[in-house]
């Protein structure tokens, strides 16, 4: 296996069922493990459910239900969800999980021997909602007269003892991991907010809770919880098999990438890196900070009704178009706008007139006119070796390079751009013409389109797996070569010897046409 990359989105918190934004995180992370394995990585994917604190408590009690029972059935939502989008985890926690308890103590432990925990009284506001604690001068006007969190959510006066980490004693640590690791925090615009959180000043952090007992317990101190957030971001070492030393742990830690929301980057790049600097364990090496996806410019609420199922999204247009249009049309790291109308736009011109047609086009050209038959090269023109060549820049040079710089919708369009190279080509060459002038230049034409069809399938595999895999299945082309590395034209020569016959295929991606009601 090829060098180890642990990759793992944010746990989702499942007090309802999951909405688009849960999709547009968990297909991205899929993303990037799928490229990376294609880069020929030994790869580990991680998400799950996060199901403790308070707000599930509320929900359970509101459902006349069990935190327990809550939990499991809604975990059940977000895991259906992965599997019906091909996100291709290796692991879904769920922190209700014995094994994942046993995780939380042991780094609170650790960070208790370190000396960073100690018990006092908590008095301060906190947000159920967003499981947060805020400082007096956080808060924001609510526009009634009253007090909210900045992130817009109701806000309570708490009292109760708790336990403190003593969080402001990593303000210098901090800052110099930002300062030395810009990488540890992307985008740019993410790490400046950090930053000058963090230079601002930390307090200490009220890490335990007395006021409910839905959560993992608090070692050697009745009566607490651990605040939710410890717990949470603990999952990352849990699935790795911590706090034994075992082989993923060794393999995969510290993290490659954790993958979140930019509403919770505070915890994965202030809290997270404090908590493992404090139980002596390596600190993650990338957080990346995601923009939100926004129904026709709005971000999504219940209150609002415009939360959309993305099973639904998924039955309206298919899974790989989905997948396609979220990576494709929203610049990474910034928010998007989606929209049925901009999905059916999008698959249209890029998947079905654009990659589908030409796919379409030329096997059923060999289909038809050679009866199956895999055509012979017979001595490339520079035409040729100039296609060869727009599609190596494009998908094993650029692509790859902006895949692994995380900008995923750069990545599409230099793909796009080897697309557009390969129709160009059918239309200058035109094998249909060269059937009656040069039937073998038409062979070399259409062997040269065959070995482009797969590279570009393969290139754009970690994207839509599920078209892309049925179109490389119906080539012939070898397993083998599905990579970066194998991608050449070295597989084609044997297979069209091999008197491989390519049958008409179905059309990938038939054309979205809206129900009269959407297309507005």
């Amino acid at each position: 296996m090829g060098e180890p990359y642990y990759i793992t989105t944010a746990i989702s918190y499942p007090n309802g069922r999951p909405h688009i934004g849960h999709a547009y995180e968990a297909i991205a992370a899929d993303v990037i493990a799928r490229f990376q394995r294609l880069s020929g990585r030994d790869v580990r994917f991680q998400t799950g459910t996060d199901v403790h604190g308070l707000k599930m408590l509320q929900k359970a009690r509101e459902l006349d239900t069990t935190p327990r029972a809550l939990a499991d059935e809604m975990s059940q939502y977000f895991k259906d969800m992965c599997d019906r989008l091909d996100v291709s985890y290796d692991r879904f926690i769920q922190t209700s999980e014995d094994e994942h308890h046993r995780a939380s103590q042991a780094i609170w432990k650790a960070m208790d021997a370190n000396g960073d925990l100690y018990l006092d009284r908590y008095e301060g506001w906190y947000s159920v909602r967003d499981e947060a604690y805020y400082a007096e001068d956080e808060l924001v006007d609510d526009g009634q007269g009253g007090k909210q969190s900045p992130q817009g959510t109701p806000v309570e006066w708490t009292v109760e003892e708790s336990w403190f980490f003593r969080l402001d004693a990593y303000q210098d640590k901090l800052l110099a991991l930002y300062e030395e690791h810009p990488e540890f925090l992307q985008p740019d615009t993410r790490r400046n907010e950090i930053v000058s959180f963090v230079k601002s000043g930390l307090r200490p952090l009220s890490v335990s809770r007395t006021s409910f007992d839905w959560g993992v317990k608090v070692p050697g101190s009745d009566g607490h919880v651990m605040y939710v957030w410890v717990d949470a971001l603990t999952n990352y070492l849990t699935g790795l098999g911590y706090p034994d030393e075992t082989e993923l742990m060794v393999k995969h830690w510290p993290a490659d990438l954790h993958l979140i929301g930019k509403d919770i980057v505070r915890f994965h790049a202030v809290y997270w890196p404090a908590f493992l600097m404090s139980a002596g364990i390596a600190v993650s090496k990338q957080v990346f900070g995601h923009g939100f996806l926004l129904n026709k410019g709005e971000k999504m609420s219940k209150s609002v009704g415009n939360v959309v199922d993305p099973f639904a999204l998924a039955d309206a247009f298919g899974v790989d178009q989905l997948r396609y249009f979220l990576l494709r049309e929203v610049s990474f790291g910034q928010d998007g706008s989606y929209s049925p109308q901009a999905i059916a736009m999008r698959s249209n011109a890029d998947l079905s007139n654009s990659f589908g047609n030409l796919a379409q086009r030329i096997l059923s050209f060999i289909a038809k006119n050679l009866d199956g038959y895999l055509p012979a090269i017979r001595g490339h023109q520079p035409a040729d070796t100039a296609l060869f060549e727009v599609l190596t820049d494009a998908l094993q040079t650029e692509m790859p390079k902006a895949f692994e710089e995380l900008s995923l919708s750069q990545g599409i369009e230099a793909w796009m751009r080897a697309v557009f190279a390969c129709n160009a080509y059918v239309d200058e060459q035109a094998p249909w013409a060269l059937k009656k002038t040069d039937p073998e230049r038409m062979e070399t034409v259409l062997a040269t389109l065959y070995i482009a069809i797969a590279q570009l399938s393969i290139a754009i595999s970690p994207v839509i797996p599920g078209s892309a895999k049925a179109l490389l299945d119906h080539m012939g082309v070898p397993d083998d070569v599905r990579s970066l590395a194998a991608m050449g034209s070295h597989w084609y020569s044997p297979l069209a010897e091999s008197d491989y016959q390519v049958g008409v295929p179905k059309p990938l991606f038939p054309r979205i046409d809206l129900p009269a009601e959407d297309a507005e």
